[in-house]
């Protein structure tokens, strides 16, 4: 697998340790967080996509952004 360019948030600590990172991949999205790089989670752009809508609608009991 090629080496992954890992993206994070502008709204990151500056130490960069306090974050989620996304990285695009053949297959899909990876992401994962900046204090444990190895634990990688990979799924599909509409999945992400369909949770990130949802926890902005307040779908998943969270107040709405």
């Amino acid at each position: 697998m090629p080496e992954l360019k890992w993206l994070k948030s502008s709204f990151s600590e500056a130490s960069g340790n306090n974050c989620v990172e996304v990285a695009s991949t053949e297959d899909g999205i990876a992401l994962r967080e900046s204090e444990s790089p190895a634990e990688v989670l990979a799924t599909h752009p509409d999945v992400l996509g369909a949770l990130l809508r949802g926890v902005k609608a307040g779908a998943l009991g969270l107040p709405p952004k």
